[in-house]
């Protein structure tokens, strides 16, 4: 230390700059305007899969002692994971639900506010699913 001031060797700046700049990714990720359109789940898991695969590579740098190859593929990685999650958090602008599934909609509320569920027409359509279940089942002997 000199006068108060922490000096860091010229061979550690970088990591210092590499951990600014994921840290700033990994932010930008999680709260950067979403993209418009959603990526497949089998495109967000191929991003995944290459993530780990980074993160393979960057451990057997590591095993060998190759600290300036371990670096940058790890993070390689690290910024894979964090575009894969701002990915994810697209949105289509196809219907509600915006998206292959269709939406989990609710039902109306009542005046009060709380959602009202229709027992009677539970209880039919239980009552109906049991006859058929019992009309399926064999008879005993």
């Amino acid at each position: 230390m000199i006068a108060g001031h922490m000096v860091v060797p010229s061979s550690d700046g970088w990591k210092l700059v590499l951990a600014g700049v994921l840290a700033a990714g990994i932010v930008a990720s999680a709260s950067a305007r979403a993209p418009r359109h959603a990526p497949s789940p089998g495109e967000l898991w191929r991003l995944v899969v290459c993530a780990l695969g980074l993160y393979a590579l960057g451990g057997l740098a590591s095993l060998n002692h190759r600290p300036g190859l371990a670096g940058p593929v790890y993070a390689a990685g690290i910024a894979t994971c964090a575009f894969a999650a701002w990915l994810s958090r697209g949105t289509d602008s196809d219907g509600p639900g915006g998206g292959e599934e269709p939406a989990d909609e609710q039902p109306p509320p009542s005046p009060d506010g709380v959602p009202r569920f229709d027992w009677d027409e539970f209880e039919r359509a239980f009552r109906s699913y049991a006859d058929r279940t019992r009309e399926r089942e064999p008879v005993p002997r």
